[in-house]
């Protein structure tokens, strides 16, 4: 029985991925690096900002110097931050969905992004109070593909109310997600995973349980009947 859906953040929720790109791509040339968009979407979509700033070290060669990650990810957050501040577009039907599937599941999320980013456009989209707990790059050390986001959201999830006397498990969790690395941490977490062709081809995330390229695109019966 399906009893909590999962969402990620960016790239599934709101669109935001463009911006982290830039932003991303900004923060690689301070060092004198440069990064295709191409390069992005393949090797740091789903990434929080600690794991970019690794791999982008990692991938030109360089030891990872601790003081300047610190104030690599502090400069991006504050960019975007200044950025979002009257808030990003959702994707078409999102918040709709949202609001439906609030109406009969609880809700979470489970995001590479800060708690703050997140709380901030939930609020401009008015679904903040749509889900019941937040899971974020500040709870985590180790970004996705780690399952340690989805696990941190199913732990809280599993404090409200409606599943003390009836625990909550992740089978019965379904996590949306828009990028392979989110696929994999969702199922490395023990969940099934609806995959939206947001920000890649629908070929690059077949391994997820059932693909989408948008909202629309979602057949949610079936999704449901699944985990009967």
């Amino acid at each position: 029985m399906l009893r909590a859906i999962i969402f990620d953040f960016d790239g599934v929720l709101v669109n935001s991925e463009p911006l982290i790109l830039k932003l991303t791509q900004q923060m690689a040339g301070q060092e004198g690096w440069a990064i295709t968009g191409e390069e992005y979407y393949r090797d740091y979509l789903a990434l929080d900002d600690r794991g970019i700033v690794e791999h982008l070290y990692r991938s030109h060669g360089r030891t990872l110097d601790q003081a300047r990650q610190d104030q690599l990810v502090l400069w991006k957050a504050r960019a975007y931050a200044e950025i979002i501040r009257e808030g990003l577009p959702p994707f078409p039907g999102a918040v709709g969905f949202v609001q439906k599937m609030a109406g009969k599941f609880a809700l979470a999320i489970a995001s590479g992004s800060l708690r703050a980013e997140i709380e901030h456009l939930l609020d401009k989209m008015g679904l903040r109070q749509a889900f019941s707990s937040l899971a974020t790059a500040d709870d985590c050390e180790y970004s996705k593909p780690s399952p340690c986001v989805y696990l941190t959201a199913l732990a809280r999830l599993r404090e409200l109310s409606a599943f003390r006397l009836n625990p909550l498990h992740a089978s019965q969790c379904l996590a949306v997600e828009d990028a392979p690395f989110g696929v994999e941490a969702a199922h490395a977490a023990g969940m099934r995973c609806l995959a939206l062709a947001h920000s890649r081809p629908l070929e690059e995330l077949r391994q997820a349980d059932w693909v989408s390229p948008d909202f629309a695109g979602v057949d949610f019966e079936k999704i449901e009947g699944a985990f009967q």
